[in-house]
């Protein structure tokens, strides 16, 4: 390689990687260096492939410029497209995964499919101009977002970025703030339209005043055990990424959680059994967090189970070493297609039986962040007829360290 060619791809590279860090430092956008950076080594290979072709029937041979500029595309991860003219010169390997092999050489709008990116490659519009959303590329479920810059001889880079994730955490959140005010409207709905019935005449009565007042304070605990699995939520979700750091006994756990259960009394108590292996290792935990999770796994399975049907909440520590609970009723079971989606806010198999037994929807969403944040892992199996088993694994603690023992008298009068 000429000594030449070597200085001006060395030069090329340097400016390039000036320009990228002054994009980002200014604009703090990763894309957009991306883009700089690829538009820079581009328009730098081009520039020295077109000079250096003149003097080829004398001196060395200069590289293939377009195969340094594949190589250089492949080593990004989203698709990047090099459009001269209407057709795509060259893409990366990320582009071909996504669009097809075939798209090098071909026509761009063949190569894209989509009408709002067509015409703005083929428009006259400044570039880089607005991202255009594109959607049918990759799966069904897939969100582009398509960005185009310009090198100095022309060429258009165009660069595919995946926004399937910020697409998806946008229709979580606006189907939760729906559910959420759905799920207090109704309760709502029933308290204001009682208090205006009792204002009438129908609150001379007391059997009909007492009963309506009983309804209304229902639905009022309704929403406070709404607002504050909502809180609760919100509360662990902030604590997502700050890992625990107390010690806990998962046996004494469910016991002490058994004994509040029992002191609240409630008809299926009874039919609830616990028991634990001696000698459990600590886990590492969130003591308030983990007597809440045993108290939704509990009470989940004493409201699904059948009336009068056992209800087993045990720990021990299964064959890879975890601390594993394990909470088992025999109940109605859930349907296969159900399972996966069991953890997703206000998912319920059966919307009318969940609100008629107290159930907020948000139980097993704030067992799957309790336990996300502890590192474990949860497991669900039911079979249709038979039952359900929960069952969460926590890794074990690091024994705890052994006490230095004392100094002996003799010690004592050496170190003094």
């Amino acid at each position: 390689m000429p000594p030449r060619f070597v200085q001006r791809l060395s030069g090329a590279l340097v400016i390039a990687l000036v320009a990228a860090a002054a994009v980002y430092t200014v604009g703090a956008s990763i894309d957009a260096a991306a883009v700089t950076l690829v538009g820079g080594i581009a328009a730098g290979l081009a520039a020295m492939g077109i000079r250096s072709a003149a003097p080829a029937a004398s001196g060395p041979v200069a590289p293939d410029v377009d195969r340094v500029l594949d190589e250089v595309l492949d080593g990004i991860a989203e698709p990047v497209l090099l459009v001269r003219g209407k057709r795509v010169s060259c893409a990366n390997q990320a582009a071909r995964s996504l669009l097809g092999r075939h798209i090098v050489d071909e026509d761009i709008h063949i190569a894209i499919r989509h009408p709002a990116a067509a015409d703005r490659l083929a428009g006259d519009a400044p570039l880089p101009g607005r991202p255009i959303e594109l959607v049918g590329l990759g799966t069904p479920d897939q969100r582009w977002e398509m960005r185009i810059g310009e090198t100095s001889d022309g060429a258009r880079i165009v660069h595919l970025v995946d926004q399937s994730g910020r697409y998806a955490a946008e229709k979580m959140r606006v189907d939760f703030v729906a559910n959420a005010s759905h799920e207090l409207r109704t309760p709502l709905a029933s308290i204001l339209g009682f208090v205006e019935t009792l204002s009438d005449e129908a609150g001379e009565d007391p059997g009909l005043r007492a009963r309506f007042l009983k309804v209304m304070f229902d639905e009022a605990q309704r929403m406070q055990r709404l607002i504050e699995d909502l809180i609760s939520l919100s509360r662990i979700e902030g604590e997502k990424y700050r890992l625990p750091d107390e010690r806990i006994d998962m046996g004494e756990l469910l016991e002490d959680v058994y004994a509040e259960l029992a002191a609240g009394g409630g008809e299926r108590v009874v039919d609830v059994s616990i028991g634990f292996e001696d000698d459990l290792p600590a886990v590492i935990g969130d003591e308030v967090q983990l007597s809440q999770l045993v108290h939704n796994l509990i009470g989940n399975a004493m409201k699904y189970g059948r009336p009068g049907s056992p209800v087993s909440a045990t720990v021990g520590v299964d064959g890879s070493g975890m601390v594993r609970f394990t909470v088992a009723d025999e109940g109605e079971g859930i349907p296969p297609q159900h399972i996966p989606r069991l953890t997703e806010r206000f998912y319920r198999v059966d919307a009318g039986r969940s609100r008629s037994i107290g159930g907020t929807g948000l139980g097993l969403a704030i067992v799957k962040h309790i336990v996300e944040r502890h590192r474990g892992r949860l497991d669900i199996a039911s079979t249709v007829g038979v039952g359900t088993t929960v069952s969460v694994a926590f890794p074990p603690a690091d024994p705890k360290p052994a006490k230095p023992a004392p100094a002996t008298a003799e010690a004592a009068v050496i170190k003094g």
